[in-house]
């Protein structure tokens, strides 16, 4: 086994959700059914929501809806694609991932837009 990547899970959180926060919730479980096949081929999975969501609220923010939010979301992503080694970009119009996308693609960061082209997936049976 290669090293292990971490992968950055990008895809729909807040967009189409009109500030709904069961559906943003719903969008955030999507995200997170990624995560697991990731994990069983042998590397990290990363989603941006599990880190900027504790920050906002430990920056006084009360959810993704709080004007904070601007100041922490889409940062928290380009923080994290300075040490991510790929995205798994999900369909879904998503501005956030597009720009998760556009980023990898600048700095040269592997972009898969299904589970079964990341290594190791097909012998993890993903």
């Amino acid at each position: 086994m290669t090293k292990p990547l971490l992968i950055l899970i990008a895809g729909p959180y807040k967009s189409g959700t009109n500030g709904d926060e069961a559906l943003m919730r719903r969008n955030l479980q999507r995200l997170q059914e990624a995560a697991w096949p990731i994990f069983a081929a042998g590397h990290v999975p990363m989603i941006g929501e599990w880190v900027a969501l504790p920050v906002l609220e430990s920056a006084g923010g009360f959810g993704p809806n709080d004007a904070l939010a601007e100041q922490v979301m889409y940062p928290t992503a380009q923080r994290l694609l300075q040490h991510c080694d790929a995205v798994l970009r999900l369909p879904g119009e998503s501005a956030g991932a597009d720009q998760d996308v556009a980023i990898a693609n600048e700095r040269g960061i592997p972009v898969y837009t299904s589970l079964d082209q990341i290594p190791g997936a097909a012998v993890a049976g993903v």
